[in-house]
């Protein structure tokens, strides 16, 4: 499969995804009793869950197959074990919710805990549809998940609303379910065909080979794909402290009551909307491009150069759109903050710490932008030696982050949990940017300059970010609709005017954009 192919089937999961996680979003928001539902209710409640797709892709998918397959039967019973420890852990030594305010807690942590271990049994079937970019699969199987489990939640909401925690329990299990149960149906119906093109690709050829099997040595464990898994391991445990170390800081420590979490909860959810709508989406699905494009094991002037040529431009325009989009966000998050809390909440959000909390996290959705993208390339090409040696510095990070994050929530409240995340992502893109440098030192390709935008966009950011500075103060939010309705027009007027200098300034970019979604739209329509 060439590099152009390959291309365009990332493009094609990537637009697959964006609309997949805004139908998420769309349907997660507007369920009664679901709007506003602190995060810390739902986190703590499935202290096992660890979702693949919310795991950062660190190994090459066929090898990541193999690896899971061998440890199937290791894994699922780890999985229980962790999922009925850590569910005593909240249940007995945690602080328990007042079953009056919160009934049925014990019970939805019970299931949480079960949909984790159900998870489990599925995830070989996702990292091989995601190795093979089964694009269909992908968003069916989500799409119906997360339908039903809407459908489900709001009926019980609205018939047994005193079921409580009930209902979210009994929707995750049941969301887990119909997940596993969609992408077993489609492979055992696809390796029922063996002469069909799309069987022919897979590197199984039955059900069985997708578990645990028997070496033909007899070994027990398979000790050279231990030693890979190990250090995927380490590395997968190190950024689910980078990733959520907050939460662990914010639970075993209680350096914020209830009242702050629920509001930093919210102010997370609603900033993380874009990470979860666009980022995520186009980081796992170009991580699986390069993968396919790039050799691990060699240097760039080692491989095939139209190969790396197609990885270079790819890199450098996803690094404009990242940090386009992520400039974006900033500029006008910091002038419409209040508003879009006011409106999301009320007064009970848009007049205390919640502006600044919402503010701080628009720069931190900047950083997350070029993280997701730099990180995407580098974990895709770095060799496993360069893995291990990432793996101490991750641990470094991992501690000095979770202290700076105890510390800086003392001086600062919830916004220093925010202020943490920005150093933790600050420090990781310039690791990634170092190797990137050396990844392409010796080739002509300089993918980096996608960090560089023209001069006179970066003054359309910065006068934009004056004009709405001013506009908010003088128009938002005490005067009534018609001051926020002109305050909402200043900002779409500057909006437009930024991503119209965009749009002549970045013609590479556009033509690159241009490119892909024309190629992803013809295959679909083939399709």
């Amino acid at each position: 499969m060439g590099s152009q192919e390959v291309l365009g089937q990332a493009a094609r999961l990537a637009s697959s995804g964006l609309l997949l996680q805004a139908d998420a979003a769309l349907l997660d928001h507007h369920l009664p009793g679901q709007r506003g539902l602190p995060e810390s209710v739902s986190e703590r409640e499935h202290p096992a869950r660890l979702a693949p797709d919310h795991q950062p892709p660190v190994a090459n998918v066929s090898c990541a197959l193999l690896v899971r397959r061998q440890f199937q039967r290791q894994r699922v019973p780890l999985g229980v074990f962790w999922s009925l420890f850590l569910g005593w852990v909240w249940l007995r030594l945690l602080e328990v919710p007042d079953p009056n305010v919160v009934p049925h807690y014990g019970t939805g942590v019970v299931v949480f805990g079960l949909s984790a271990v159900v998870e489990l049994l599925g995830e070989p079937f996702w990292v091989l549809a995601q190795a093979q970019m089964f694009v269909k699969l992908k968003v069916i199987a989500e799409s119906l998940s997360v339908i039903l489990k809407s459908v489900l939640t709001a009926s019980l909401v609205l018939w047994l609303p005193h079921w409580g925690l009930y209902i979210f329990s009994l929707a995750q299990l049941f969301y887990t379910t119909v997940l596993v149960l969609c992408y077993v149906a489609y492979f055992k119906k696809l390796l029922g065909f063996p002469k069909s093109a799309k069987q022919q690709m897979l590197p199984v050829s039955r059900m069985t080979d997708l578990l645990p099997s028997i070496l033909r040595s007899r070994a027990f464990v398979n000790w050279e794909e231990a030693k890979l898994t190990w250090s995927f391991f380490k590395q997968s445990f190190l950024k689910q402290i980078l990733t959520e170390g907050e939460r662990y800081v914010m639970t075993f420590l209680n350096v914020l009551n209830f009242g702050d979490q629920g509001v930093y909860d919210i102010v997370n959810n609603l900033g993380s909307l874009v990470a979860r709508l666009i980022f995520q989406p186009i980081e796992e699905s170009f991580y699986i491009f390069f993968a396919k494009v790039l050799e691990r094991e060699k240097d760039a002037t080692l491989q095939k150069q139209e190969d790396v040529a197609v990885a270079a431009t790819v890199l450098e325009s996803l690094l404009k759109l990242a940090l386009l989009t992520g400039l974006t966000i900033t500029v006008f998050g910091f002038a419409y903050s209040q508003l879009a809390l006011d409106i999301y909440g009320g007064a009970m959000l848009s007049s205390g710490s919640g502006p600044v909390l919402l503010r701080t996290y628009c720069l931190y959705v900047l950083l997350l932008a070029i993280n997701g993208v730099t990180e995407c390339f580098t974990f895709a090409a770095m060799s496993k030696e360069q893995v291990d040696r990432y793996n101490f510095t991750m641990l470094a990070l991992s501690s000095s982050f979770l202290v700076l994050s105890y510390l800086l929530t003392r001086w600062y409240g919830s916004v220093g949990f925010i202020l943490a995340n920005c150093f933790n992502m600050g420090i990781r893109i310039m690791q990634s940017l170092y190797f990137i440098h050396r990844y392409y030192r010796e080739s002509p390709h300089r993918p980096l300059a996608g960090m560089r935008l023209s001069p006179v966009l970066v003054g359309a950011f910065a006068l934009s970010g004056g004009i709405t500075g001013v506009s908010e103060a003088l128009l938002c939010c005490e005067q009534g609709w018609l001051f926020r309705l002109a305050h909402v027009a200043v900002g779409a007027v500057c909006l437009g005017a930024t991503l119209g200098t965009a749009f002549l300034t970045e013609t590479k970019l556009i033509h690159f954009l241009r490119t892909q979604l024309g190629v992803s739209r013809l295959a679909d329509k083939r399709t």
